[in-house]
């Protein structure tokens, strides 16, 4: 799957000195680890979240966990245990995926709409039957399991209905 993953661990990337975090991070600036060594490099920063590509994951970290010396910033994790973390995070939501993608589960839209039941599954694809016998097959890469938990297609339940009309369905 292709989305920004965020870490939760808590307390592993809080520091004390943050009165000045949400004013800095650049995109391309270096964010150092409590080695002293590189974790990766800004790839966005919405002054809320900054999005740090460790060369291994990008991954969303608040504002509020960095801190500042010398122009240099900087989060309390090395390179090692943030890959390790994501890593972890990556294999759990595939393990909750594969569980949800059974026959019967109830599927979701991006916007948080029903969209129906799996009616099956066809080698990579996956078969959602709605009401009316309204069928879309999406990849299964195009499912993940939303923070409530629920089977959710990653798409807007407008986009999806637009797709199936374009193509004559």
């Amino acid at each position: 799957m292709n989305f920004t993953r965020t870490v939760f661990a808590a307390g592993a990337l809080s520091l004390a000195s943050l009165s000045t975090a949400a004013l800095a991070q650049d995109v391309g600036a270096t964010i150092m680890g409590n080695d002293e060594a590189a974790v990766g490099t800004v790839v966005s920063n919405d002054g809320t979240n900054v999005v740090i590509d460790t060369g291994k994951h990008k991954v969303t970290v608040g504002t509020e966990s960095f801190a500042e010396n010398a122009g240099v910033w900087s989060v309390n994790i090395t390179k090692g245990e943030l890959d390790a973390q994501m890593d972890q995070a990556v294999a759990e939501a595939a393990a909750r995926l594969e569980a949800a993608l059974v026959p019967g589960t109830a599927v979701v839209t991006a916007d948080a709409k029903p969209l129906g039941a799996i009616d099956m599954i066809d080698g990579g694809n996956v078969v959602v039957k709605g009401e009316n016998d309204f069928i879309v097959t999406l990849p299964k890469d195009m499912f993940a399991v939303n923070a409530e938990g629920a089977l959710m297609a990653l798409a807007n339940h407008a986009d999806i209905l637009a797709a199936l009309e374009a193509a004559g369905g």
